[in-house]
């Protein structure tokens, strides 16, 4: 049986996964990188993106991060998301109405700093569901 990678993914809400796995693609601030087992030990920051997890050439899970950061040690990779949802667990409609309503709550906000938090969020929403769409 070939050597797997100790993967875990971690949102301040849950634990999303942890297990083995044979790879996995994330999208740091410098671009999307791989880690497979016994790869160099490094610590990045991520982006909004997705994370896809592989068993042998097949995409097993798919997760989305909001942000965080990718500690690659001797004893795995773990991800520190600041947020995080598995894609399967989400539809593109949901999303939309999500994204209806926080368009509402923008154009009623006044207060600056508050418009900029929303604004912030929908742009989340908005690359969610880009996620999703493709």
């Amino acid at each position: 049986m070939a050597d797997k990678l100790n993967f875990s993914l971690v949102s301040p809400a849950r634990e999303l996964f942890s297990g083995e796995v044979d790879h996995v693609i994330a999208p740091g601030a410098e671009g999307e990188f791989g880690v497979l087992v016994n790869h160099a030990p490094f610590m990045t920051t991520l982006k909004n993106g997705i994370v896809r997890v592989l068993d042998g050439g097949n995409t097993t899970m798919r997760l989305f991060v909001r942000g965080g950061f990718a500690d690659v040690t001797p004893a795995g990779l773990t991800i520190l998301a600041e947020e995080a949802v598995n894609l399967d667990s989400v539809s593109v409609e949901s999303v939309q109405k999500d994204m209806n309503a926080l368009r509402l709550e923008i154009l009623e906000e006044s207060e600056h700093s508050k418009k900029e938090v929303l604004e912030e969020e929908y742009a989340y929403l908005e690359s969610l569901k880009s996620a999703l769409t493709h």
